[in-house]
Protein backbone atom coordinates (compact mmCIF):
# COMPACT_ATOMS: atom_id res chain seq x y z
CA UNK A 1 0.00 0.00 0.00
CA UNK A 2 1.41 3.37 -0.96
CA UNK A 3 2.17 5.90 1.74
CA UNK A 4 -0.90 7.93 2.74
CA UNK A 5 -3.26 5.65 0.79
CA UNK A 6 -5.26 4.74 3.90
CA UNK A 7 -6.07 8.43 4.44
CA UNK A 8 -7.76 8.70 1.04
CA UNK A 9 -11.53 8.96 0.94
CA UNK A 10 -13.48 6.35 -1.02
CA UNK A 11 -15.66 7.81 -3.80
CA UNK A 12 -18.02 5.80 -6.00
CA UNK A 13 -19.34 7.47 -9.17
CA UNK A 14 -22.62 5.90 -10.33
CA UNK A 15 -23.29 6.84 -13.94
CA UNK A 16 -26.40 6.43 -16.06
CA UNK A 17 -24.99 5.85 -19.57
CA UNK A 18 -28.26 6.86 -21.29
CA UNK A 19 -28.92 10.01 -19.28
CA UNK A 20 -29.48 13.28 -21.13
CA UNK A 21 -27.23 12.52 -24.09
CA UNK A 22 -23.90 13.07 -22.29
CA UNK A 23 -21.33 10.64 -23.68
CA UNK A 24 -20.05 8.13 -21.14
CA UNK A 25 -16.53 8.01 -22.59
CA UNK A 26 -16.24 11.78 -22.33
CA UNK A 27 -17.33 11.78 -18.68
CA UNK A 28 -14.90 8.93 -17.91
CA UNK A 29 -12.02 10.95 -19.38
CA UNK A 30 -12.95 14.01 -17.34
CA UNK A 31 -13.21 11.98 -14.13
CA UNK A 32 -9.86 10.36 -14.80
CA UNK A 33 -8.24 13.74 -15.38
CA UNK A 34 -9.87 15.99 -12.78
CA UNK A 35 -10.84 13.95 -9.69
CA UNK A 36 -8.33 14.88 -6.97
CA UNK A 37 -6.32 11.69 -6.38
CA UNK A 38 -4.64 13.25 -3.35
CA UNK A 39 -8.08 13.19 -1.69
CA UNK A 40 -9.99 10.31 -3.27
CA UNK A 41 -9.55 6.80 -4.52
CA UNK A 42 -12.49 6.28 -6.79
CA UNK A 43 -14.40 3.78 -8.88
CA UNK A 44 -17.02 4.23 -11.61
CA UNK A 45 -20.10 2.01 -11.83
CA UNK A 46 -22.43 2.09 -14.86
CA UNK A 47 -26.13 1.42 -14.37
CA UNK A 48 -27.66 -1.29 -16.53
CA UNK A 49 -31.38 -1.12 -15.73
CA UNK A 50 -33.97 0.92 -13.78
CA UNK A 51 -33.30 0.62 -10.04
CA UNK A 52 -29.67 -0.40 -10.54
CA UNK A 53 -28.32 2.93 -9.22
CA UNK A 54 -30.13 2.33 -5.93
CA UNK A 55 -28.59 -1.15 -5.63
CA UNK A 56 -25.12 0.21 -6.38
CA UNK A 57 -25.63 3.07 -3.93
CA UNK A 58 -26.68 0.73 -1.09
CA UNK A 59 -23.72 -1.51 -1.85
CA UNK A 60 -21.34 1.48 -1.78
CA UNK A 61 -22.75 2.69 1.55
CA UNK A 62 -22.43 -0.81 3.02
CA UNK A 63 -18.80 -0.90 1.82
CA UNK A 64 -18.05 2.30 3.79
CA UNK A 65 -17.83 4.71 0.87
CA UNK A 66 -17.31 8.31 1.98
CA UNK A 67 -19.13 9.85 -0.98
CA UNK A 68 -21.36 8.37 -3.69
CA UNK A 69 -21.76 10.57 -6.76
CA UNK A 70 -24.81 10.44 -9.04
CA UNK A 71 -23.74 11.13 -12.63
CA UNK A 72 -27.02 11.66 -14.47
CA UNK A 73 -30.34 13.43 -14.17
CA UNK A 74 -32.91 13.72 -11.40
CA UNK A 75 -33.92 10.07 -11.83
CA UNK A 76 -30.36 8.89 -11.19
CA UNK A 77 -30.05 11.32 -8.26
CA UNK A 78 -33.28 9.89 -6.84
CA UNK A 79 -32.03 6.30 -7.05
CA UNK A 80 -28.64 7.10 -5.52
CA UNK A 81 -30.33 9.07 -2.72
CA UNK A 82 -32.57 6.09 -1.89
CA UNK A 83 -29.48 4.10 -0.97
CA UNK A 84 -27.96 6.87 1.15
CA UNK A 85 -30.78 8.46 3.17
CA UNK A 86 -30.06 8.14 6.87
CA UNK A 87 -26.64 6.50 6.37
CA UNK A 88 -24.42 9.55 6.83
CA UNK A 89 -22.70 8.80 3.50
CA UNK A 90 -22.47 11.96 1.40
CA UNK A 91 -24.10 12.25 -2.03
CA UNK A 92 -22.41 14.19 -4.83
CA UNK A 93 -24.06 15.21 -8.10
CA UNK A 94 -22.59 15.62 -11.57
CA UNK A 95 -25.54 16.89 -13.64
CA UNK A 96 -25.89 14.93 -16.87
CA UNK A 97 -29.64 14.66 -17.33
CA UNK A 98 -32.51 16.34 -19.15
CA UNK A 99 -33.58 18.76 -16.41
CA UNK A 100 -31.16 18.53 -13.46
CA UNK A 101 -33.65 20.23 -11.13
CA UNK A 102 -31.97 19.47 -7.79
CA UNK A 103 -28.50 20.29 -9.12
CA UNK A 104 -29.72 23.62 -10.47
CA UNK A 105 -31.39 24.49 -7.15
CA UNK A 106 -28.13 23.70 -5.35
CA UNK A 107 -26.14 25.77 -7.92
CA UNK A 108 -24.03 22.76 -8.92
CA UNK A 109 -22.40 23.66 -12.27
CA UNK A 110 -23.68 22.02 -15.44
CA UNK A 111 -20.09 21.98 -16.70
CA UNK A 112 -18.76 18.53 -15.79
CA UNK A 113 -15.21 19.63 -14.96
CA UNK A 114 -16.52 22.33 -12.61
CA UNK A 115 -18.96 19.85 -11.03
CA UNK A 116 -15.99 17.54 -10.36
CA UNK A 117 -14.21 20.45 -8.67
CA UNK A 118 -17.22 20.77 -6.33
CA UNK A 119 -16.75 17.10 -5.38
CA UNK A 120 -13.03 17.73 -4.84
CA UNK A 121 -13.74 20.59 -2.40
CA UNK A 122 -16.23 18.42 -0.53
CA UNK A 123 -18.39 21.06 1.18
CA UNK A 124 -21.45 19.29 2.58
CA UNK A 125 -24.94 20.34 3.70
CA UNK A 126 -27.88 18.36 5.06
CA UNK A 127 -31.16 18.46 3.14
CA UNK A 128 -34.69 17.17 3.69
CA UNK A 129 -36.16 14.25 1.81
CA UNK A 130 -39.77 13.09 1.55
CA UNK A 131 -41.88 10.15 0.45
CA UNK A 132 -45.13 9.61 -1.41
CA UNK A 133 -46.66 6.34 -0.21
CA UNK A 134 -43.28 5.35 1.19
CA UNK A 135 -41.34 6.05 -2.04
CA UNK A 136 -38.57 8.59 -1.77
CA UNK A 137 -38.13 11.85 -3.64
CA UNK A 138 -35.57 14.60 -3.13
CA UNK A 139 -36.55 17.28 -5.65
CA UNK A 140 -40.18 17.41 -6.87
CA UNK A 141 -42.91 14.78 -7.02
CA UNK A 142 -46.49 15.10 -8.14
CA UNK A 143 -49.81 13.99 -9.53
CA UNK A 144 -51.84 15.19 -12.49
CA UNK A 145 -50.57 16.65 -15.74
CA UNK A 146 -46.82 16.58 -15.00
CA UNK A 147 -47.03 12.92 -13.95
CA UNK A 148 -49.00 12.17 -17.13
CA UNK A 149 -46.30 13.88 -19.24
CA UNK A 150 -43.54 12.08 -17.31
CA UNK A 151 -45.15 8.77 -18.28
CA UNK A 152 -45.24 9.78 -21.97
CA UNK A 153 -41.69 11.15 -21.82
CA UNK A 154 -40.37 7.90 -20.33
CA UNK A 155 -41.55 6.10 -23.49
CA UNK A 156 -40.31 8.75 -25.93
CA UNK A 157 -37.54 7.78 -28.38
CA UNK A 158 -35.58 10.96 -27.60
CA UNK A 159 -34.58 12.50 -24.25
CA UNK A 160 -33.89 16.16 -23.56
CA UNK A 161 -35.80 19.39 -23.07
CA UNK A 162 -37.33 19.69 -26.55
CA UNK A 163 -38.78 16.18 -26.45
CA UNK A 164 -40.38 16.97 -23.07
CA UNK A 165 -41.63 20.34 -24.35
CA UNK A 166 -43.26 18.83 -27.45
CA UNK A 167 -45.08 16.17 -25.42
CA UNK A 168 -46.29 18.80 -22.92
CA UNK A 169 -47.69 21.09 -25.63
CA UNK A 170 -49.35 18.31 -27.62
CA UNK A 171 -51.11 16.86 -24.55
CA UNK A 172 -51.97 20.09 -22.72
CA UNK A 173 -55.11 21.08 -24.60
CA UNK A 174 -56.74 17.66 -24.26
CA UNK A 175 -55.92 17.18 -20.58
CA UNK A 176 -58.81 17.88 -18.20
CA UNK A 177 -58.12 19.12 -14.64
CA UNK A 178 -58.92 16.63 -11.89
CA UNK A 179 -60.55 17.01 -8.47
CA UNK A 180 -58.28 16.46 -5.46
CA UNK A 181 -59.09 16.30 -1.76
CA UNK A 182 -56.13 17.25 0.41
CA UNK A 183 -55.64 17.01 4.16
CA UNK A 184 -52.58 19.14 4.92
CA UNK A 185 -51.31 19.01 8.52
CA UNK A 186 -54.89 18.31 9.63
CA UNK A 187 -56.61 20.97 7.48
CA UNK A 188 -58.88 19.70 4.67
CA UNK A 189 -59.30 21.42 1.30
CA UNK A 190 -60.74 20.36 -2.08
CA UNK A 191 -59.38 21.71 -5.36
CA UNK A 192 -59.78 21.08 -9.08
CA UNK A 193 -56.29 21.32 -10.52
CA UNK A 194 -54.14 20.68 -13.57
CA UNK A 195 -51.52 19.22 -11.25
CA UNK A 196 -50.42 19.05 -7.65
CA UNK A 197 -46.66 19.19 -7.10
CA UNK A 198 -44.85 18.33 -3.89
CA UNK A 199 -41.79 20.57 -4.08
CA UNK A 200 -38.75 20.06 -1.88
CA UNK A 201 -36.60 22.27 -4.13
CA UNK A 202 -37.67 25.26 -6.19
CA UNK A 203 -37.82 23.78 -9.69
CA UNK A 204 -38.75 20.95 -12.02
CA UNK A 205 -35.52 21.35 -14.01
CA UNK A 206 -34.25 23.43 -16.94
CA UNK A 207 -34.85 26.47 -14.67
CA UNK A 208 -38.64 25.94 -14.78
CA UNK A 209 -39.17 27.30 -11.26
CA UNK A 210 -42.45 26.34 -9.66
CA UNK A 211 -41.71 27.92 -6.28
CA UNK A 212 -38.70 30.22 -5.83
CA UNK A 213 -39.25 30.24 -2.05
CA UNK A 214 -38.76 26.49 -1.54
CA UNK A 215 -36.02 25.52 0.91
CA UNK A 216 -34.32 22.13 1.14
CA UNK A 217 -33.62 22.38 4.86
CA UNK A 218 -36.81 23.75 6.45
CA UNK A 219 -38.45 20.40 7.26
CA UNK A 220 -41.35 21.27 4.95
CA UNK A 221 -42.60 20.34 1.49
CA UNK A 222 -44.31 23.04 -0.57
CA UNK A 223 -47.56 21.70 -1.99
CA UNK A 224 -48.14 23.57 -5.25
CA UNK A 225 -51.68 23.39 -6.59
CA UNK A 226 -51.73 24.58 -10.20
CA UNK A 227 -54.85 25.57 -12.16
CA UNK A 228 -55.14 25.04 -15.90
CA UNK A 229 -53.97 28.15 -17.71
CA UNK A 230 -56.05 29.50 -20.63
CA UNK A 231 -54.46 29.24 -24.06
CA UNK A 232 -54.07 33.02 -24.48
CA UNK A 233 -52.09 33.26 -21.19
CA UNK A 234 -49.68 30.38 -21.79
CA UNK A 235 -46.80 32.41 -23.25
CA UNK A 236 -46.96 34.92 -20.38
CA UNK A 237 -47.17 32.21 -17.72
CA UNK A 238 -44.39 30.15 -19.34
CA UNK A 239 -42.16 33.21 -19.20
CA UNK A 240 -43.05 33.69 -15.52
CA UNK A 241 -42.19 30.02 -14.88
CA UNK A 242 -38.68 30.40 -16.31
CA UNK A 243 -38.08 33.81 -14.71
CA UNK A 244 -38.95 32.50 -11.25
CA UNK A 245 -42.17 34.53 -10.95
CA UNK A 246 -44.81 31.81 -11.38
CA UNK A 247 -45.61 31.94 -7.65
CA UNK A 248 -46.84 35.54 -8.13
CA UNK A 249 -49.57 34.51 -10.60
CA UNK A 250 -53.17 33.60 -9.77
CA UNK A 251 -52.76 30.12 -11.24
CA UNK A 252 -50.86 28.61 -8.33
CA UNK A 253 -51.61 28.09 -4.64
CA UNK A 254 -48.72 27.08 -2.37
CA UNK A 255 -49.18 25.48 1.06
CA UNK A 256 -46.23 24.35 3.19
CA UNK A 257 -46.66 20.95 4.85
CA UNK A 258 -44.98 18.46 7.14
CA UNK A 259 -47.39 15.74 6.10
CA UNK A 260 -50.42 15.48 3.88
CA UNK A 261 -52.86 13.05 2.30
CA UNK A 262 -54.21 13.50 -1.23
CA UNK A 263 -57.27 11.59 -2.42
CA UNK A 264 -58.40 11.37 -6.06
CA UNK A 265 -61.12 9.56 -7.97
CA UNK A 266 -58.81 7.18 -9.82
CA UNK A 267 -55.46 5.66 -8.97
CA UNK A 268 -53.24 6.62 -11.87
CA UNK A 269 -49.64 7.62 -12.41
CA UNK A 270 -47.54 9.74 -10.03
CA UNK A 271 -44.00 10.93 -10.59
CA UNK A 272 -41.04 10.96 -8.22
CA UNK A 273 -38.29 13.35 -9.37
CA UNK A 274 -39.61 13.07 -12.92
CA UNK A 275 -39.80 9.28 -13.06
CA UNK A 276 -43.35 7.92 -13.44
CA UNK A 277 -44.77 5.07 -11.38
CA UNK A 278 -48.18 3.78 -10.40
CA UNK A 279 -49.98 5.49 -7.55
CA UNK A 280 -53.24 4.65 -5.85
CA UNK A 281 -56.31 6.77 -5.16
CA UNK A 282 -54.78 7.87 -1.86
CA UNK A 283 -51.31 9.44 -1.74
CA UNK A 284 -49.56 10.05 1.59
CA UNK A 285 -46.78 12.60 1.93
CA UNK A 286 -44.24 12.35 4.74
CA UNK A 287 -41.14 14.49 5.30
CA UNK A 288 -37.75 13.45 6.68
CA UNK A 289 -35.89 16.59 7.80
CA UNK A 290 -32.13 16.83 7.19
CA UNK A 291 -31.95 13.13 6.30
CA UNK A 292 -29.46 13.34 3.41
CA UNK A 293 -25.96 14.84 3.18
CA UNK A 294 -25.16 16.45 -0.18
CA UNK A 295 -21.90 17.89 -1.55
CA UNK A 296 -22.49 21.48 -2.73
CA UNK A 297 -20.44 24.44 -4.09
Amino acid sequence: MEEGHSALQKAIFIMNPVSGGVKTAQVMRLLDRWVDRRKYRFEVELTQYPGHAEELSRKAAAASADVVVAVGGDGTVNEVARGLVGTGVRMGIIPAGSGNGLARHLCIPANIRRAIEVINRGKTVRIDTATLNGRLFVNVAGVGFDAFVAKKFAKAPKRGFWSYFKISISEYFLYKPKKYRLVIDGQEITRRALLVSFANSSQFGNNATINPGAKLDDGLIDICIVKKIPFYRILYISTALFLGKFDKTKYIEIIKAREATLTRKRGKVIHLDGDPCKGGKTIELKTYPLSLQVVVP
